[in-house]
């Protein structure tokens, strides 16, 4: 199969400033910033029609199971002004498929691997970590901790900062001590800060912020829910503010923890946002369904916005919306346009 590559050797195309992209994935350094979204990309495999997967940071897959699931009832999913909703249900292969499949094919691509997993049991989150535990390939293991808990209830394990530690430390332990553990967070509970200081005490070296928030959407023709499953996770730019905010108050109480931040980020100066806020990685998601280059496209743009703003290291702007003094800053335009500075996505 040909693949279509977005590049910087056209006319018209300003070069990108000289900026060291590279930051880090907790214990592992990573040479790019921008990760997909887990559940947008699947394995990789699709995206790599259009661009390099091996150019940005990593690929984290779609959540895995240890058996195969149908996902919930269709319609699944729901446009809604500024984003969307899903009620995929964790539709997937199971462990096996994707051990057998997946996962060779982004070792074989050189791909760098953040393996999702997911349970509804604390053993099952255990039983996928040891599956993975020595499989080649995985980068870093991010528990998906968004999932409801059949031992307590249908509780959702993120919700309960005694639940998600109890999941976290599981998979710490079932995990190659030199492959990172991210712990990926729900904007859903009032304190998001108790939950994350439960996670990164039970060993979470990162914390991905922030999974989708639930929501529901009525179809007014029919005068029912728009969704099989009746309520399904809002993503998009309607929770970009949601996902900042959680970004900043983490940051804020825990500044030494890395944090990989997503939700709503379509351009580079959406994960500048993010960066400022305290990330140290950014993941890319919805876009992805209508502009599948949006990954690369949004790196390079993040490039571009750092130069502007005088940074000569990408990590030098993380956390920079903290500092005490504000001091001078470059002027730019305040605009996601960047026109003729990076290639279309044709």
């Amino acid at each position: 199969m040909t693949r279509m590559r977005i590049t910087t050797e056209r006319p018209g195309v300003r070069p990108l400033p000289e900026v060291d992209m590279s930051t880090s994935l907790g214990p592992v350094a990573l040479p790019a910033p921008v990760l997909t979204a887990s559940g947008c990309a699947a394995a990789g495999r699709e995206l790599d029609q259009f661009f390099d997967v091996t150019e940005i940071g990593a690929v984290v897959t779609k959540s895995i199971m240890l058996k195969p699931r149908s996902g919930r009832p269709t319609p699944r999913m729901s446009e809604t002004p500024s984003g969307m909703l899903n009620s995929i249900g964790l539709q997937g292969p199971g462990i096996d498929a994707f051990l057998e499949n997946d996962l060779p094919w982004l070792h074989r691509r050189g791909a760098r691997a953040v393996v999702s997993i997911a349970g509804t049991t604390v053993d099952e989150y255990t039983k996928l970590a040891q599956r993975l535990r020595n499989a080649d390939g995985v980068t870093a293991v991010e528990v998906n901790i968004s999932c409801p808990n059949v031992e307590d209830r249908g509780q959702v394990f993120a919700c309960d900062p005694v639940a998600a530690a109890a999941v976290v430390a599981a998979v710490r332990r079932s995990t190659s001590p030199g492959v990172p553990v991210l712990a990926k967070l729900s904007p859903d509970v009032t304190d998001i800060v108790a939950v994350a200081r439960s996670v990164v005490d039970a060993g979470a070296d990162v914390l991905s912020m922030i999974n989708t928030s639930l929501g529901m959407v009525i179809d007014t023709r029919t005068m029912r829910p728009a969704l099989g499953g009746l309520t399904g996770g809002l993503s998009g730019p309607a929770i970009r503010p949601l996902a900042v905010r959680c970004v900043w108050q983490v940051r804020a109480a825990l500044p030494d923890v890395p944090i990989c931040g997503m939700g709503g980020i379509r351009s580079g100066l959406d994960a500048l946002e993010f960066l400022l806020a305290g990330a140290s990685t950014v993941a890319v998601g919805t876009v992805l369904f209508n502009d599948p280059s949006a990954a690369i496209r949004v790196q390079r743009e993040l490039q571009l916005a750092l130069g502007d703003r005088g940074f000569d290291r990408l990590v030098d702007a993380i956390g920079y919306a903290h500092r005490e003094e504000p001091g001078p800053v470059a002027i730019v335009p305040d605009t996601d346009d960047f026109g003729p500075d990076v290639p279309d996505d044709s």
